[in-house]
């Protein structure tokens, strides 16, 4: 019998595998089918301090959603690999274009410059993964990374996916942070934690 680190390697292998067969103009309708629906949430509406992330190849794409945030006053934060201690914290970003470059794992962060934020006082936090499961449970990339920041959220942790990426279920370990909700191109899920 497999344990729980072997259930989500072949879970991730297999979720990969069903990214592949999307392809770019799907997951960019999916993404402004995402973002559409997250607008139209009173999670997003209400929040003033929003971790959003850049996204990898595959990953729901929510860049609609910055310039509406910004318009709309709210505090942005992006994550930022700090190589000193190994793990990410969140920085504010005001200005997109100029303040968000290539960093650690080819992935857009914040300059050393921009300002470092505090995940407690974040209303919401949208995260990225490869998978979820209807419980709130999400299946991450096996480092940990987001798991260690969404253990300092308050707010609401809502987790972003294409339709596909939900699953049934998905093993957990003590470390695993469970979300508020899921957002996907065509629900929003609320989880009963």
């Amino acid at each position: 019998m497999r344990n729980a680190s072997e259930t989500k390697a072949a879970l991730r292998q297999q979720l990969r595998g069903e990214a592949a067969r999307h392809t770019s103009a799907e997951l960019a309708e999916g993404s402004r089918a995402i973002c559409d629906r997250l607008a139209a949430q009173d999670a997003w509406r209400n929040a003033r301090t929003v971790l959003i992330y850049s996204p990898l190849p595959g990953e729901p794409d929510l860049q609609p959603l910055v310039k509406s945030a910004l318009e709309a006053t709210k505090t942005l934060a992006f994550p930022r690999f700090d190589r000193s201690t190994g793990a990410y914290q969140i920085c504010q970003v005001a200005e997109p274009t100029s303040q968000l470059i290539t960093g650690q794992f080819g992935i857009l962060e914040p300059r050393l410059e921009c300002p470092i934020c505090r995940l407690n006082e974040l209303d919401l936090a949208l995260v990225p993964g490869i998978g979820f499961s209807l419980n709130g449970c999400r299946l991450g990339r096996g480092k940990g990374y987001f798991d260690r920041m969404l253990s300092e959220v308050r707010g609401w942790k809502c987790g972003v996916a294409f339709d596909w990426q939900v699953t049934v279920e998905i093993p957990t370990e003590p470390h695993d942070i469970r979300l508020n909700s899921i957002v996907t191109p065509s629900r929003w899920h609320l989880v009963r934690l």
